[in-house]
This record gives structure tokens, C-alpha cells and sequence, in this order.
């Protein structure tokens, strides 16, 4: 059994997304945000349910999941597997925006509901040591969260190291599975006997895909590869270009020997440089 990788965006949002598979996001909701009792989410309505997206169209066609609850609060949930930059200040944007669109005018300000941003993040931005990290605005003084309206909850997935046989959370089950479902060849038997997990699983096995869903998937997929990798040449060439200027402004004091072992530049390179 082969299962796609969730953290592909379109795989994300045909598991996490999809109005006739709600329990899963509700699930998911409810284990991020830690809900329990009155706070449990009962329903969900997505204001952007899953379609398979055309390829030309895909520049243009929000990926992220977005939804409200019973009270009418919000939720805006968003994969991001490569760092661009700037993530936070994006998830600030967001909430703010969907915050503010609650309100026509002449509406009341008693009208506006909570938001919540659950951010997954296949890196690292924070200096936590725990993979989840929550987010509000605290008075100073007191400790004591006066203004609720905004939420913030991250997930930064490098952080997640447990094993199968370590998961002890609902929560833990759905990292685990976001990180890892791709290596997988079974559903695993910790998830078999609970009913969100095993429809994630069947949404996740790529045989139950149709062509067109198929055809989308890999082509985000080899254009997150393409964009990967012309981060890390562009990183590449400005460290090397940082080396150039680094060594000539030792030319005057040290050998070529010594700058390259220095700077990590070969001796030719060095070599070039003066003759330049």
C-alpha cells in the first residue's frame, strides 16, 4: 500500500479539507488547539472545501484550509514545507485579514469572533525545544490573556522525533502521521481502532486517486523540488560570492595556501583572484 505525502499541499488539503470527511479536521482541531468540554468542535463549515485544482490554474488557487465552528469562530490552517521568509508576519497578515472580513459595515464590533492560525511547518522558526508552540497576546503585567481574539499555534515538524511506540497523544498521532505517512506501507495499529485516522489513511492510499488528482499531486511536488533547489544554488552562489570578497581583502596579508584553507576556496580560485 502506497499513501501519499500529507504534507504535499494539494495531499494536505484532500485529507484535511474535504466537507465529506469533516471528523478529520474536527479531530485534528480539536488535538492542536487542545479543546475540550464546551470548547470541543462539534461541526465545521470549510469555506473552501477541497476541489482538485487544474494545473494552469494553480497560481491562483488557495491551498490552505479555512473554516468555522459551531460559534462561529475561525480557523486558518496552512502547510508550508520550505522556508520563503517571513512565515510569521504571513501568519499575522492572514489572521488579521480574515479577523477584519467578519465585519461588514455597519456591523457592531461585538459581531467579531475569534481566529485561530494553526501553522505546520516542515522547519524551524522558533527557539522552543517542543515541536508545538501556542501564541497569544498577554498583558505584560499581569500574564493574563485581555485581548482573545487572536490565536496562534505552530508546528514546527524537524522537532517531532517519536517513534510509533511513543505517541501518547491524539495530537502525537496526527504529527506522527503528517511527518511520516509516505514511509508508511500499513495503517499502523494504533490508528486502526480510531475512526479519523483510518479515513485520513484511506484519503492518504494513492490508488484511490483519479488521474487528474495524481497528475496535480506530482506536479507540486516537482515544483517544490524545482523551488527547493533553486533556494539552496542561489544560497550557494551568495556564501561563494561572500568567499570571493572575504579572500581579497586578504590577499595582501596571507598566502594562497592559507586564504584557501581559511575561506574554503580552492587554491586556484585564489589564484584567479590575484591575477585579477
Amino acid at each position: 500500500m502506497q499513501f501519499v505525502d500529507p504534507k504535499n499541499d494539494l495531499a494536505f488539503k484532500k485529507i484535511f479539507g474535504d466537507e465529506r470527511h469533516k471528523e478529520i479536521l474536527i479531530s485534528f482541531l480539536n488535538s492542536v488547539l487542545d479543546f475540550k468540554d464546551e470548547q470541543t468542535i462539534v461541526d465545521v463549515t470549510l469555506a473552501n472545501p477541497y476541489q482538485v485544482p487544474k494545473i494552469p490554474e494553480l497560481k491562483e488557487t488557495i491551498l490552505d484550509i479555512r473554516a468555522t465552528n459551531q460559534k462561529k469562530e475561525e480557523f486558518i490552517v496552512e502547510m508550508q514545507k520550505k522556508d520563503l521568509g517571513d512565515f510569521a508576519k504571513r501568519s499575522l497578515y492572514y489572521t488579521a485579514k480574515a479577523y477584519v472580513a467578519q465585519l461588514p459595515k455597519g456591523n457592531k464590533y461585538t459581531k467579531l469572533k475569534r481566529v485561530y492560525f494553526i501553522g505546520l511547518l516542515n522547519f524551524n522558526i522558533f527557539e522552543n525545544e517542543s515541536y508545538i508552540s501556542r501564541h497569544l497576546i498577554i498583558n505584560q503585567e499581569t500574564q493574563t490573556q485581555d485581548l482573545e481574539d487572536f490565536e496562534f499555534s505552530f508546528i514546527e515538524l524537524p522537532k517531532f522525533n517519536k517513534s510509533l511506540d511513543e505517541l501518547e497523544t491524539i495530537l502525537d498521532k496526527w504529527i506522527f502521521f503528517i511527518k511520516n505517512a509516505n514511509d508508511l506501507t500499513l495503517i499502523p495499529q494504533t490508528y486502526q481502532s480510531i475512526k479519523p485516522f483510518k479515513e485520513a489513511f484511506n484519503i492518504a492510499t494513492q490508488t484511490t486517486w483519479n488521474k487528474q488528482e495524481l497528475e496535480v499531486y506530482e506536479y507540486m511536488a516537482l515544483k517544490e523540488f524545482d523551488e527547493i533547489n533553486a533556494l539552496e544554488t542561489a544560497e550557494r552562489k551568495g556564501e561563494k560570492k561572500k568567499a570571493y570578497e572575504i579572500a581579497k581583502n586578504l590577499l595582501d596579508v596571507l598566502d594562497s595556501k592559507t586564504i584557501a584553507l581559511k575561506i574554503g576556496l580552492s587554491i586556484e580560485e585564489i589564484e584567479q583572484l590575484k591575477n585579477s
